[in-house]
């Protein structure tokens, strides 16, 4: 039976939904986790007011309140003008918890992914071991650096919620194809096949992280909405956050590494003679006995 262009996609789905309930990949959420509140515990402790009152100094300076206060009153939002700053502010931090905890969990959670994911599904996949640690963490801090300033710099589009959203799920789904495809592949695949697999699969991987960017916008759209609500419970609410989005990061990062890596082995199966390629393709399907 022909495999459809779409299956492997279903298929890496369902072998992360499982992988995801292992008690060792929940497991892995844990230091992602902790270095993220440490680091935004000082943050926020440190730093959460004096951004107020920049965001605040600035608003009086140019006369945004009337401005804003307009255009919310013509969507019919005029309630938020009273938390308007908070607001802004809790959006321009937000990108920034997001990238922490995405560096943090490719530090500390992907090598173990990747085992993880080889062991049960590819162990007759051979490492190529042409990627490197520091290539990784230079395209996870520029893909980053790349997120927040066009975050920043879409931030007046959360006048008009739906398209805010949607521009989250984009930037949310690039961010995370452009990283953790070479996650995925570091330790496997070569420089060329990397390529190939990013030409050939264009289509699935963007739709795998357009899926995922509509999952990992959710945590954001609570973190502010509870926020707004009652905004002592802001603290609770961003630690909640960040749990949520390294789970999320856990899940995505087991979804694209069983897509990339059934992507390489059928590349190499494809690239292999005959009695060589059935092997691998084999060797690539075939779950591990119990």
């Amino acid at each position: 039976m022909t495999k459809t262009p779409w299956r492997p996609v279903a298929t890496a789905y369902r072998r992360a939904l499982v992988s995801q309930a292992n008690p060792k990949m929940l497991l892995l959420t844990v230091i992602p986790f902790v270095l993220s509140v440490l680091l935004w515990a000082v943050l926020l402790a440190f730093g959460f007011q004096p951004l107020l009152d920049y965001v605040q100094t600035l608003f009086q300076d140019h006369g945004w309140f009337k401005t804003t206060s307009g255009m919310l009153g013509t969507f019919g939002m005029g309630a938020l003008k009273t938390v308007i700053v908070p607001l802004i502010a809790m959006l321009l931090l937000l990108p920034l918890m997001i990238v922490t905890a995405l560096i943090f969990m490719g530090v500390a959670a992907m090598p173990p992914i990747t085992r993880h994911v080889a062991t049960r599904h590819f162990s007759t996949l051979e490492a190529k071991n042409e990627g490197s640690f520091m290539a990784g963490l230079a395209i996870n801090i520029s893909t980053s650096l790349l997120f927040v300033v066009v975050w920043i710099a879409t931030l007046p589009l959360y006048i008009v919620p739906p398209v805010a959203v949607l521009v989250q799920v984009v930037l949310w789904g690039a961010l995370t194809t452009r990283v953790m495809v070479y996650d995925a592949l570091e330790d496997y695949a070569s420089a060329d096949e990397m390529k190939a697999i990013r030409r050939r699969h264009r289509a699935q991987l963007t739709f795998i992280g357009i899926v995922s960017g509509f999952i990992g916008a959710l945590p954001g759209i609570v973190w502010l909405g509870g926020a707004l609500m009652s905004f002592v419970l802001f603290p609770f609410l961003a630690a909640i956050s960040i749990w949520l989005y390294v789970l999320i990061f856990v899940f995505t990062a087991l979804w694209f590494q069983y897509y990339c890596m059934q992507a390489l082995a059928d590349l190499r199966a494809s690239q292999a003679p005959p009695l060589a390629g059935a092997a691998v393709a084999v060797g690539a399907d075939t779950p591990p006995p119990a």
